[in-house]
């Protein structure tokens, strides 16, 4: 008699499962473990096991921590056929400024899409540093075969301008990831992929507006990229609803800074001076760190304040769970795969695309 203890129990399930699984990664061309366990309503274990599952049908390639359409690269089970047994057309290298934050969805993103175009991605991480950018940037404009980039380089201040210009004078295209082309810069030749962080601000406090409230206030990182679109974006969206913008407005909370208690502590009292019965943070470690420290001076969430988080990195784990705004990573990444590779076949009589891509908001506990 077969063992059917290590089994999944009831096989339709399990198909159905699977299916939905096959729709994420058609949709998003990655999944990570944790986050389809969640949305789906089993263990980790299980959806493992369907990933092993599917990996073995030659449909999906396994990686750390989930799984990817399945790669032209991808050698597992042997060579494949077809369009999918082309040799690699081009060579693409990609250089981003975190390995362990927001970054390893858009790359994630960026290489399923470069497998589907038979292309090869070349990563490199950097330092939120022009310099550091550069370095990492020429090591890869010097390797044999390049034929394109895709960067998110330091793009703020004189360093920032002097690097986009630079940018735009090297001998192969070059995609921004999550950055914008600076007027400034006079760029003529660099192409865009961004998320709309604007249109995501404004969503979070139409949202909050929704929900009642009418003091909404802002929690961002000072030398967050992000930050001043997502300012941007709140004010936008404070104007537009008639709101007073007399309301916690601060970039001084940090996850891991030495006074954060401190900190939380006096924007708490600025909610009450000024009445902020919400607030969106920027980013996930500072709402997070927000929400234990009300819980750990009696204030409730969402009754007493309540607090939309922007990246979605971590926010379901709070507790609360948190309402955040989700950027399109994975498909930031697949944008700008897309345009490098058709400028090198358009070549130079393609004029530069400069996208936008819209976020979603996410709403949980924390603000309902």
């Amino acid at each position: 008699m077969t063992d059917l203890s290590d089994e999944d129990p009831a096989p339709l399930f399990a198909l159905q499962r699977q299916e939905r699984l096959m729709d994420e990664l058609r949709a998003h061309g990655a999944v990570a473990v944790g986050r389809i366990a969640v949305v789906l309503g089993v263990s980790e274990l299980t959806i493992r096991r369907d990933i092993n599952a599917l990996a073995r049908r030659g449909l999906v390639t396994r990686v750390h921590g989930g799984a990817t359409i399945r790669s032209s690269i991808d050698e597992s089970r042997g060579a494949l056929t077809g369009r999918d047994a082309t040799v690699t057309k081009y060579t693409i290298g990609m250089v981003v400024p975190s390995l362990d934050y927001y970054w390893p969805e858009v790359v994630s993103g960026a290489r399923v899409q470069a497998a589907q175009l038979q292309s090869r991605l070349m990563l490199r991480g950097s330092l939120y540093d022009a310099r550091d950018n550069r370095k990492q940037v020429q090591v890869l404009v010097n390797t044999s075969g390049m034929h394109g980039l895709i960067v998110a380089p330091h793009t703020a201040g004189p360093e920032g301008l002097e690097m986009l210009r630079w940018l735009d004078s090297l001998p192969i295209p070059v995609v921004l990831a999550e950055r914008r082309v600076r007027s400034a810069a006079a760029a003529t030749r660099l192409e865009s992929v961004v998320t709309d962080h604007a249109a995501g601000a404004m969503q979070a406090v139409r949202h909050l507006y929704a929900a009642g409230h009418r003091r909404i206030g802002l929690l961002t990182e000072p030398q967050s990229p992000t930050t001043p679109h997502v300012r941007r974006g709140w004010k936008r969206a404070i104007a537009s609803l008639g709101l007073t913008p007399d309301v916690v407005n601060t970039d001084a909370v940090s996850f891991d800074s030495f006074d954060r208690e401190t900190v939380i502590d006096e924007i708490l009292a600025q909610c009450t001076s000024t009445g902020t019965t919400a607030l969106l943070i920027l980013s996930d470690p500072q709402a997070v760190a927000f929400e234990q420290h009300c819980a750990d001076r009696g204030v409730r969430i969402p009754d007493d304040i309540a607090i939309v988080a922007y990246d979605d990195e971590v926010a379901r784990l709070g507790h609360p769970a948190i309402t955040a705004v989700r950027p399109p990573k994975q498909f930031v990444g697949r944008g700008a795969v897309d345009l490098l590779v058709a400028r090198l076949e358009g070549g130079r009589n393609r004029p530069p695309h400069h996208i936008k891509l819209t976020p979603e908001l996410l709403v949980r506990e924390s603000s309902m």
